[in-house]
């Protein structure tokens, strides 16, 4: 986030964003996987549907955060400064969340638990979010495309948007609308 205003790359700082957001999520899931292990079988505890439920509200939030900042960027015809760190942080990005991606499969299968396995392959969205950073960061480092950033960005809205969804689904006791893939 520091960095993406430094920079003034719309993108870089909603990516920030949203990697808080995810770690936010992050302790509901670990709470949902000691519960697993304490009883395979028990339902949802008023935190997690809570965690949840704040996880939705920050991802609705971001995106309407985001679209303000696209619509401000475009009246002012502000560009980033330069988006270096939007392709380096994007490259680790790829990186890491696919490894996420597979370590949670892996406690997924051996806990037995179709929601955490849903929730792996749920991750892909945080890879996506990274290409759609490194496109737009790499769009406009190399071609100084002013509109990149706005397009970047309004891509993490969308898929801000869609986290948001699920989340709020989820918490009604919906399980991940991703699909438990072995």
């Amino acid at each position: 986030m520091f960095l993406g205003y430094e920079d003034e790359t719309l993108s870089l700082f909603g990516f920030g964003a949203d990697s808080f957001i995810e770690v936010m999520s992050g302790i509901g899931i670990a709470v949902m996987i000691m519960r697993i292990r304490q009883n395979p079988h028990s339902s949802r505890s008023r935190f997690e549907i809570r965690a949840l439920k704040i996880t939705g509200i920050a991802f609705f939030l971001l995106s309407a955060g985001l679209i303000t900042g696209i619509v401000i960027n475009l009246i002012t015809r502000n560009k980033p400064e330069t988006t270096f760190w939007g392709i380096i942080i994007s490259i680790v990005s790829i990186a890491v969340m696919s490894w996420l991606m597979n370590a949670k499969k892996n406690v997924g299968k051996k806990l037995g638990s179709d929601p955490i396995i849903a929730d792996a392959n749920c991750t892909k969205v945080c890879v996506y979010m990274s290409v759609v950073l490194l496109v737009a960061s790499l769009v406009y480092e190399l071609t100084g495309f002013a509109y990149a950033d706005a397009i970047g960005a309004a891509g993490l809205a969308y898929f801000s948007i869609t986290e948001g969804i699920e989340a709020f689904e989820k918490a009604k006791g919906k399980e991940c609308a991703c699909e438990i893939q072995e």
